[in-house]
């Protein structure tokens, strides 16, 4: 390791670089260098964080940190933020209590209040905890909660005449199932993030529905599959919907899908969050669990299926988590404003992103599902020009991954999505492969990365989302 006296601890540069991004930065070094340092130095203390959710559940994580007054106190304080940001969008929180240096739970509550830096993160959790406050709490030892997890199962019901209905931002999925059988699937592009009328996005799911309809004697249920927060069916937050007026979202969005239902017979609904519909897709197809499903489309929609098969509860929202501590990261102008977090890495918007820097000029007119189109024909037609950019996403993957393995059990990962499509998906995956056995090979044999044929890469989410809904006994 570099002397840590003068190494700044969370600025490590990568042995695996991606061809088309010189500064960037991985968490997973820097979380990697900086615990190195603390258990170095002899002087680390405890940093714990226990996040509060519904009906009583806490989650905990623990790290380390150095103690109060020590001359790394600002990156401390930088490390904790981090670790707490991730922490939010994987695991979701309105209330946190927080184990560690008094210096640190302050600039925790500083950064996280209304008018902090990470403000948007605070409101956004109350929204979701529906609490009139966003609370950070410094605790003792004795005062810590206890976790308490829950997971429950999901999904993997097979018999019937089903739909499953797959949301996405640049384009709706759907999949007709008969007992476990796909027997028609289409695409149909559409832009629901541009649009202020709820009829657009009720007519949108509706015609979905009809087309799958067509290829169907009977319907007995509905699953879908939506980025987004949904409680009993309802929307709660789900960015394609984000141009709707509050009004409007309240008196039409929140119970979309249960008018949807409730059009077509009344039959039976259940609707998910799209990524953990990845994750089941991936633990159905593979037979294997747990498993971390991975879409790379509109946004990254990320879904986690336990070691029982169950889902966990939690947000799984890693578009909103830092895996870049660069401080020139490309920001996240769209919505959250930070630097540095997943969507900019796992999405389309990577594509777009990286274009330019690889000599590749995209037409401003184009919609940002066309733009990714025009790049996959490139690399398709042999324009090497296109080739170091998903060798960058593969490379940002592979360092994702290696952080992601301190949150999760992390064994088997499934990657899908618009962005996997064509040859583009088997070079990410070997660059991730290859950053995971330079600098994480103690995670090489554990982790395996699946890459599922190209069918299942587009329509996958949606014959998933089929299995969602129990159907009511006779």
């Amino acid at each position: 390791m570099e002397n840590t006296k003068t190494l700044n601890l969370l600025q490590i540069e990568p042995a695996v670089k991606p061809p088309l991004d010189a500064v960037f930065r991985p968490a997973y070094l820097a979380h990697k260098y900086f615990v190195a340092a603390v258990q170095k130095s002899g002087q680390g203390v405890p940093l714990k964080f226990a996040l509060e959710r519904s009906g009583g559940q806490f989650s905990v994580f623990s790290t380390q940190t150095f103690p109060e007054g020590h001359s790394e106190s600002k990156q401390a304080q930088r490390y904790a933020e981090r670790v707490l940001k991730f922490l939010l969008w994987q695991r979701g929180s309105g209330k946190i209590y927080v184990l560690g240096p008094g210096s640190i739970v302050e600039h925790l509550k500083k950064t996280y209040s209304s008018n902090g830096e990470r403000s948007f993160d605070a409101d956004f959790m109350k929204g979701v905890y529906e609490k009139k406050t966003f609370e950070i709490i410094g605790v003792s030892e004795k005062d810590f909660p206890k976790a308490t997890e829950v997971s429950s199962p999901v999904g993997r019901h097979l018999g019937g005449y089903r739909i499953g209905f797959d949301a996405g931002g640049s384009d709706r999925k759907v999949a007709a199932v008969i007992d476990g059988k796909e027997v028609f699937s289409c695409e149909v592009v559409w832009e629901p993030k541009l649009q202020n009328d709820p009829m657009y996005h009720f007519n949108g799911v509706d015609d979905s529905i009809r087309r799958a309809m067509e290829h169907l004697p009977r319907l007995d249920a509905i699953g879908v599959s939506s980025a987004g927060i949904f409680i009993d069916n309802k929307t709660r937050v789900a960015s394609l919907f984000r141009k709707v007026p509050t009004d409007l979202f309240d008196k039409h969005i929140k119970t979309l899908y249960l008018d949807i239902a409730k059009k077509w017979g009344n039959v039976p609904i259940e609707v998910a969050n799209d990524g953990d519909v990845t994750a089941l897709a991936g633990a159905m197809s593979l037979n294997v669990q747990p498993v971390l499903g991975i879409a790379m489309g509109t946004s990254q929609a990320v879904g986690y299926v336990d070691e029982k098969g169950h889902i966990t509860g939690w947000l799984n929202e890693l578009a909103f988590a830092p895996v870049d501590y660069a401080d020139d990261a490309p920001v996240d102008h769209e919505w959250s404003g930070d630097k540095g977090t997943g969507v900019q890495y796992f999405s389309q918007d990577a594509v777009i992103r990286l274009a330019p820097k690889a000599g590749i000029e995209l037409d401003p007119k184009l919609s940002p599902g066309d733009k990714l189109k025009k790049v996959q024909d490139l690399l398709k037609a042999g324009d090497k020009r296109a080739l170091p950019i998903f060798e960058s996403i593969g490379i940002y993957l592979g360092y994702a991954l290696a952080q992601y393995a301190e949150f999760y059990n992390l064994q088997n990962v499934l990657i899908l999505g618009r962005v996997t499509s064509g040859e583009g998906g088997t070079i990410i995956l070997e660059n991730a492969q290859k950053v995971i056995k330079a600098e994480a090979p103690h995670l090489s044999d554990k982790i395996k990365i699946n890459l599922p044929d190209e069918a299942s890469r587009r329509v996958g989410q949606a014959i998933a989302a089929a299995s969602l809904p129990a159907l009511a006994k006779v």
